[in-house]
């Protein structure tokens, strides 16, 4: 299934962004859906709201027209049980700008859309105009917001940012692919490798590069602070080099690493054992997750498997995405 982004790349369409929410709402600002005339990707939320909203995006795609935002009351006009507000921005794309969006999916930028007007800007995330025309200054530490400039017009401050989290999977193997498939449609990034260039499928998902190379632990140690590591190779010699690789890198609190090797309770033994042996410190052994997956689930099967892991991957980037925000609050601070 496309993302909103790949799907905007290919027909006319109408992209449709949640602005700003009263209340309980399904979703939150910055949410997207992108609507052609027979299809759409992404949500805005489901139910009433979203038939309402592609109604709306298809009419617009129909008759054109500027940015227009609209305001929907959840409880009392669509009969939603979460009862909140959601303004959504309605506007035509631009293809061109969502190519160079395509392009910069590991990178964070900011779209600055004229409500009521033609003017469609990109910034990188230091500010800087990367397409479009010239645009008031906003204030990025509020994400995805509404805006009023000096002279009255409101705008569309939508921040697209970067994946947080970045997988480095070793193993393209069944289970590795029944991984990749699993996270297609996640909020990170998958660094895929592997040695043998012929078991990579001829199509990736979006978040997924490809990197077939005879040295792995090069890329480990080429790896930014805070990257997870999945190990599952066609081969236990070289899961144990891995594996050695990344548990030798530098640990910091502020960037932990987080590690999972495919495997059974067995497996760990046998692991631990060598790799004392080569001076692994028993504090970093411990910090591997072996076996993988969330507790409870038993299934072999890959794509059982895959379910688990990525669950727990979740579970594992949440926390760290929540530990960063309470780090940045000013009561930290």
């Amino acid at each position: 299934m496309d993302d909103w982004l790949t799907a905007a790349l290919r027909a006319p369409a109408v992209l449709v962004t949640v602005a700003i929410v009263e209340g309980s709402v399904p979703r939150e600002p910055g949410a997207k859906m992108l609507v052609t005339r027979d299809g759409f990707a992404g949500t805005v939320g489901g139910g009433h709201l979203e038939h309402r909203a592609i109604d709306m995006a298809r009419t617009m795609l129909e008759e054109g027209g500027p940015a227009r935002i609209e305001r929907f009351a959840l409880g009392p006009s669509l009969g939603q049980c979460c009862g909140g507000i959601a303004h959504l921005v309605f506007e035509v794309v631009d293809r061109e700008q969502m190519a160079l969006l395509d392009k910069r999916r590991n990178e964070d930028t900011w779209r600055l859309i004229d409500i009521g007007g033609t003017l469609a800007s990109l910034f990188d995330g230091a500010g800087r105009l990367l397409a479009g025309d010239a645009a008031p200054d906003f204030d990025p530490g509020l994400g995805t917001h509404v805006f009023t400039d000096a002279s009255g017009r409101r705008w569309l401050a939508d921040a697209v940012f970067a994946p947080r989290a970045h997988l480095m999977l070793f193993g393209a193997g069944h289970v590795g692919a029944a991984i990749v498939r699993a996270l297609a449609e996640l909020p990170c990034r998958v660094t895929w490798v592997d040695e043998r260039d012929d078991m990579f499928p001829a199509e990736v998902p979006a978040n997924v590069s490809i990197e077939a190379t005879d040295t792995p632990e090069a890329l480990v140690a080429r790896a930014a602070p805070g990257t997870t590591f999945l190990v599952m190779t066609h081969s236990h010699a070289l899961d144990l080099r891995l594996s050695i690789a990344i548990l030798s890198r530098v640990r910091t609190l502020e960037h932990a690493d987080w590690f999972g090797l495919i495997g059974s309770d067995t497996k760990r033994r046998q692991f631990e054992h060598r790799l004392r042996e080569r001076g692994i410190a028993d504090e970093r052994i411990g910090a591997m997750v072996c076996p993988i997956g969330l507790p409870g689930i038993a299934g072999k099967a890959p794509a059982v498997i895959a379910v688990a892991v990525a669950a727990q991957l979740l579970t594992v980037w949440e926390t760290a995405q929540a530990s960063s925000l309470l780090d940045a609050s000013p009561e930290s601070n």
